[in-house]
């Protein structure tokens, strides 16, 4: 799935929970925070013609963020820095295994690879999760997805009055459900 799948999906939950701005954005991170293991795509792309390429990416991408140890350790982090210190941790936990979900079902590359998820890393390699059924990342499925989840995002913005740009600006937040409502007003009520 495309990182704006994962922050989407990960905002969708943070949503549902009764949890301010500040938990929701450590929520939504930890739908994203897993794809930190992609550093190494930079550094394998520029050394690919060299004598000695990097394979940090090939190597390390789904192996140091995509496993049980690294959800344990956000979700602590999550622990840390929230307002609703045990909903948070909880939900930010969830919110990271729904990444590693959403990759087993549908990030599979355009040569046919289907990424394994060592999930119980680094407690143990033994178990792998890969689905045989697994889409392409550029397939209907995901874009399907995205295009629902921006529209869930557009609901509630119109209705609960944010969306996830307040991950970035309340300001800016505060602006686009201004305009949205404008554009979309809510029913009066008999």
């Amino acid at each position: 799935m495309s990182p704006i799948t994962h922050l989407l999906s990960g905002w969708a939950l943070a949503v549902s929970a009764p949890v301010e701005r500040r938990d929701r954005a450590i929520i939504t991170l930890a739908c994203v925070v897993p794809d930190i293991d992609a550093f190494g795509l930079p550094f394998e792309f520029f050394t690919r013609n060299s004598p000695h390429p990097l394979t940090w990416w090939s190597d390390y991408h789904h192996v140091l963020g995509h496993n049980l140890g690294f959800a344990l350790f956000v979700a602590f982090l999550a622990w840390s820095f929230a307002k609703r210190r045990v909903l948070t941790a909880a939900l930010a936990f969830v919110s990271f295994n729904l990444h590693l979900l959403e990759d087993l079902a549908g990030a599979r590359g355009p040569d046919g690879y289907q990424w394994p998820i060592p999930f119980l890393l680094p407690f143990s390699s033994r178990w792998q999760w890969i689905w045989s059924g697994q889409w392409a990342l550029n397939s209907v499925p995901n874009l399907i997805l995205t295009a629902a989840l921006i529209g869930f995002a557009l609901y509630v913005a119109w209705s609960k009055g944010h969306s996830p740009i307040e991950l970035i600006s309340k300001r800016a937040d505060d602006a686009f459900v201004a305009v949205l409502r404008r554009r979309f007003p809510c029913p009066t009520e008999p």
